[in-house]
């Protein structure tokens, strides 16, 4: 009898032997060698895969706030704050006052950081290419929306938060306690 150790994520037990299939751990792995080959293909450049997601969504969304940014990349304000100084430093980045609020910083990119961004563009389908190299384009449109649907399922926005659901079932226990 397989020694029976290993929760599923969807079917109850699974066989130890079946850990290679499991949906959690393969998240995790891929995840995590997309992240290191990014790491080396940025400090191939002198620079770090932070600042490249930091230039990315700044081309995404021009005049965005540290704050904004912060919370997009999910790391705090002071982190971010760093690492604006340092693409700032290299002349890529603009800190603009808020025109309503002179507390707040706007971020835009400058003429130097679109050559960076196209070779971040090019390292990027590069690392796609490879990353999904032996699967048809079906099959990549299934992955694609698999994970879409994955993303959305988890995504703090979709799901009522603990505090909502304290609430309700507080309202809940005290509308057993009227009736």
């Amino acid at each position: 009898m397989p020694n029976k150790i290993c929760r599923g994520t969807f079917d109850g037990w699974r066989d130890l032997s079946d850990i290679r299939r499991d949906l959690l751990l393969l998240l995790h792995d891929v995840a995590r060698l997309v992240r290191v080959d990014a790491d080396k293909r940025a400090r191939a450049h002198d620079m770090t895969r932070a600042q490249w997601i930091i230039l990315i969504w700044l081309r995404r969304r021009p005049g965005i706030t540290q704050k904004e940014l912060a919370e997009l990349i999910e790391v705090e304000p002071i982190t971010v704050a760093r690492l604006i100084d340092r693409l700032e430093k290299s002349g890529m980045v603009e800190r603009r006052p808020d025109p309503k609020d002179r507390r707040i910083w706007r971020l835009h990119l400058l003429a130097p950081a679109h050559p960076t961004l196209h070779e971040i563009d090019r390292q990027r389908a590069d690392m796609a290419r490879i990353l999904t190299s032996g699967l048809d384009e079906a099959t990549l449109e299934t992955v694609t929306e698999a994970l879409l649907r994955m993303k959305s399922t988890l995504s703090p926005e979709c799901r009522p938060s603990r505090r909502a659901n304290e609430t309700a079932a507080r309202t809940r226990a005290e509308t057993r306690e009227i009736a």
